[in-house]
């Protein structure tokens, strides 16, 4: 096989290997509140911000979903303006549409209405090409919390060490 030939098939399928597609975990919500039930949502969004989303640029850290006119809205989630982009680029922390059928979205309204419960981003990932996000209704812990959480990873952490040897 002349050396041209290798080259180009070794250029073709490093094209074609696709790079694994990026997964967000909020940290801050799983150390701050516990999860009572989740659900997954497609999000509304331009060609820019999910290119931008490709390259691993988002902050889902501060975002939190409300209802607005029946619908369901994330806000404060940062997507980074795409930088090859040209002026029809984004707005990085505009609000974006949550997709989820009518009766789920009156569900976790009605849910997330009681007192002390909130919706939050959990995960941003993609699944069959499209950004989904697993929601999450959150309770607030307590200091207290925090610390028996801690306590119960220590514990498990011995246990396995003990386990190990």
């Amino acid at each position: 096989m002349p050396k041209m030939k290798q080259v180009r098939v070794a250029a073709k399928a490093e094209r074609d290997a696709k790079a694994p597609e990026p997964s967000f975990d909020n940290r801050r919500a799983r150390h701050e509140y516990e999860k009572l039930e989740s659900l997954e949502a497609g999000v509304a969004l331009m060609g820019t911000e999910i290119k931008s989303i490709r390259r691993g640029q988002v902050s889902i850290n501060e975002a939190f979903a409300r209802l607005r006119d029946n619908e369901l809205w994330l806000l404060n989630l940062n997507v980074p303006p795409y930088k090859e982009a040209s002026h029809f680029n984004h707005e990085p922390n505009r609000p974006r549409k949550l997709l989820l059928h009518r009766e789920q979205i009156q569900r976790l309204a009605g849910r997330a209405a009681e007192k002390g419960l909130t919706l939050v981003p959990w995960r941003m990932y993609f699944k069959n090409g499209r950004v989904k996000i697993e929601l999450a209704l959150v309770k607030g812990k307590k200091l207290w919390d925090r610390r028996r959480d801690i306590q119960a990873r220590d514990v498990q952490r011995e246990i396995a060490r003990s386990v190990a040897r």
